[in-house]
C-alpha cells in the first residue's frame, strides 16, 4: 500500500510505500477511493493539537469499500461501501460514553490524528465505527459529509430551532450546511473573509439570504450563529450578531485566542457554547437525511500524491466547497 505520511509535524507529508495493513479484531481494512480534506488536517500537520502522534497518516472523511474483515465483526460485508469519520474509536466505559456522550470519551481515537487515516491507498478502521453508504452517490461527492457534514450537522442541532441563521466562514462545512438550513426552511446569512466577492457569491447560489464580510452585521438581528472559521475575534462579533437569548455556536476543534469582550454582549441571555467531535447517532441520523435534503456538495479533486497541494490550497482559500484526495 502507499500513503502520505506526516513524520515531523510542520512539515509535509512524504508518500511513502509501506506493507499491507491487516485488520485485527473488530476491525476491517477499506480499500479508500477518496478522502475529503479537512481544516482539521492542518491543524494535525501544524501540531495545534494536543499530544500528537507521529508518524501519522492524515485524512479522516474516508470512503471506500471494505475488503478484509477482522474477527468478530458483525453486519458488515465484503465490498460494502462505507464512511470512516473524524471519530474513530471510543472506550465505552467512561462516564461520557455510558452517559450517552461518547464525543466526549475519555480514552477515544481519531482517524488521522490518533490512528492513521485516509490519505492512503487502504486503511484500518474499528468496524463500530464505519458507516455503511449504500450505492447513492459518487465517492468524492459522499467523503465531505463525513467531517464537514457530520459536524456542521452536530452544529445546527445545537444551535437550536431559530429561522435566522449565520454562518461564519464559508467553506466546506457551510456549503453543505447552508443547503439542510435552506431545506429546513430557515434564512442562512453567510460571513466571509472581507471583500472575499467569490465566496460570497458561492454563498448566496446555494440560497443565502445575504451574503458580506465577516466585520459587518447583518442586516437583522439572528436567532444563531455557526462559527465555522478558526479566528477567535469573530466570537465577539457573532454575540453582537445575534438577538437577546440567541446562541453561539464554536463547531472547530481550535480556534485562536477569543479577545476580551464586554459582558453586555453576553449579557440578556446569549449563549456562547461548543462542539466537539461527534456521536455515532449523529451519523446516522446526518446520513440517512442527506439523500432526502439532496445535497450537492462542490468539490476540487487531487491524486493523493498531491495532497500537499492540497493542504496549502485550503489553507490559502483557493477553491470554493470541499477538497479531496483521490488514490
Amino acid at each position: 500500500m502507499h500513503a502520505m505520511v506526516l513524520r515531523k509535524l510542520r512539515s509535509a507529508l512524504e508518500w511513502t510505500e509501506l506493507d499491507d495493513c491487516q485488520p485485527g479484531p473488530g476491525e476491517i481494512r477499506v480499500k479508500v477511493s477518496a478522502c475529503g480534506v479537512c481544516r482539521t488536517d492542518l491543524h494535525v500537520v501544524d501540531g495545534e493539537l494536543p499530544d500528537p502522534r507521529v508518524p501519522i497518516i492524515p485524512g479522516h472523511e474516508v470512503v471506500g469499500r471494505i475488503d478484509a474483515i477482522g474477527a468478530g465483526v458483525e453486519g458488515l460485508s465484503l465490498g460494502e461501501r462505507v464512511g470512516i469519520p473524524w471519530l474513530g474509536h471510543t472506550c465505552g466505559v467512561c462516564p461520557y460514553c455510558a452517559g450517552g456522550q461518547e464525543n466526549l470519551c475519555d480514552h477515544p481515537l481519531f482517524t488521522g490524528y490518533t490512528r492513521d487515516g485516509g490519505f492512503a491507498t487502504a486503511t484500518i478502521a474499528d468496524a463500530r465505527f464505519a458507516f455503511p453508504l449504500g450505492e447513492t452517490g459518487s465517492d468524492v461527492a459522499l467523503a465531505p459529509l463525513l467531517c464537514a457534514g457530520l459536524i456542521g450537522w452536530r452544529s445546527l442541532v445545537i444551535a437550536g430551532a431559530g429561522k435566522k441563521l449565520g454562518l461564519y466562514g464559508f467553506g466546506a462545512a457551510a456549503h453543505i450546511l447552508a443547503q439542510v438550513a435552506k431545506w429546513q426552511g430557515r434564512s442562512v446569512f453567510a460571513f466571509t473573509r472581507p471583500g472575499d466577492g467569490a465566496t460570497q457569491a458561492f454563498a448566496r447560489r446555494l440560497g443565502a439570504v445575504w451574503a458580506g464580510g465577516s466585520d459587518e452585521m447583518p442586516p437583522e438581528p439572528l436567532d444563531a450563529a455557526i462559527i465555522f472559521a478558526t479566528a477567535g475575534d469573530l466570537v465577539p462579533l457573532a454575540l453582537k450578531a445575534v438577538r437577546k437569548g440567541g446562541r453561539v455556536v464554536c463547531a472547530g476543534i481550535h480556534m485562536s485566542d477569543i479577545p476580551s469582550f464586554p459582558y453586555r454582549l453576553l449579557w440578556e441571555e446569549r449563549q456562547l457554547v461548543s462542539v466537539a467531535n461527534l456521536t455515532r447517532q449523529d451519523g446516522i441520523d446526518f446520513l440517512r437525511l442527506a439523500p432526502t435534503v439532496g445535497i450537492v456538495t462542490q468539490t476540487t479533486r487531487y491524486p493523493l500524491k498531491d495532497a500537499n497541494q492540497a493542504l496549502a490550497d485550503l489553507r490559502a482559500g483557493r477553491f470554493e466547497g470541499a477538497a479531496v484526495v483521490v488514490p
